[in-house]
């Protein structure tokens, strides 16, 4: 799997997401939660709210896929995303933090094709 340019890619997008995430004040809860129905990239705790955070990476210039990162997240997305939340949330049902909500950030990385991070747009609350 290590050989594979798409993992090695989508690695290192969730790696740039996450140390993101750590220098604006998250907790990084948990980091590729595979089950059944899929994976979510990273669990994390901010100061009110669990916030579970779907990673995009493209690489600029790339010819394939959608425009931006981000783009590829439509609503089939969304929806196994909020159904791979109530599975996190139910396989640490007494050993996560309290928070008052919950919810769905989305993080779309850009890199060079050496691997350079180019661009990194966080959204909050995305959807």
């Amino acid at each position: 799997m290590a050989s594979d340019p798409r993992r090695r890619l989508g690695a290192l997008g969730e790696r740039l997401a996450g140390e993101h995430l750590e220098r604006a004040g998250y907790e990084i809860l948990e980091r590729n939660f595979r089950c059944r129905l899929g994976e979510l990239d990273i669990v994390a705790a901010g100061n009110s709210a669990l916030v579970f955070v779907e990673v995009k990476t493209r690489v600029a210039g790339g010819r394939s896929g959608p425009l931006g990162p981000l783009d590829a997240i439509g609503s089939g997305k969304r929806r196994r995303l909020r159904l791979l939340a109530g599975e996190w949330l139910s396989a640490h049902r007494g050993d996560r933090p309290y928070r008052a909500s919950l919810r769905f950030d989305a993080i779309g990385v850009t890199v060079n094709r050496a691997g350079a991070l180019l661009a990194l747009e966080h959204v909050e609350d995305a959807f």
